[in-house]
């Protein structure tokens, strides 16, 4: 049987293609002793509470007529914006994000570093690089995607 989030993707999909949404993600976790099934949607110019609420309902009637239930354990259903610091995940999330800044964390080290923060300047299918600021200068650095374990927008301080 496929996984609650390949099931949750396969539900929630339609749903947000109807009301012109799109999916930034979809993840299954535990937290403590309780099991969180969160779904994170955006459009252009913002997601608001009322179209959440509208996404919830319409996945949460899905997903009760299931049989056999895909999530046999109690959880937590969460649909939400993905908030000011979006995950990067598809090829157009991050063609979206040049010029923007960004977070970028790696599986292994990286000139000493776990992570790093800059702009982003040029994507390819194999790399990712980013203008950094190292002290008191800047540096152009590219990392190879199959390193990068999470990428995501970022705010500047």
């Amino acid at each position: 049987m496929a996984n609650v989030v390949e099931v949750v993707t396969s539900l929630v999909e339609p749903i947000l293609e109807d009301y012109h949404f799109d999916l930034v993600d979809v993840e299954y976790v535990k937290e403590g002793k309780n099991w969180f099934l969160r779904v994170f949607i955006d459009k252009p110019g913002g997601i608001d509470i009322n179209e959440c609420v509208l996404v919830s309902e319409q996945l949460g009637e899905k997903l009760d007529t299931i049989d056999p239930d895909p999530i046999p354990q109690a959880y937590f259903l969460e649909v939400s914006s993905p908030g000011a610091e979006r995950p990067l995940k598809k090829e157009e999330d991050y063609q979206n994000a040049i010029d923007e800044y960004i977070n970028v964390s790696f599986y292994q080290m990286v000139e000493g570093e776990k992570q790093y923060h800059g702009f982003l300047k040029e994507v390819t299918p194999e790399t990712v690089t980013l203008l950094v600021r190292i002290k008191t200068r800047e540096k152009e650095m590219t990392f190879d995607r199959k390193n990068i374990a999470k990428a995501r927008l970022a705010i500047q301080f």
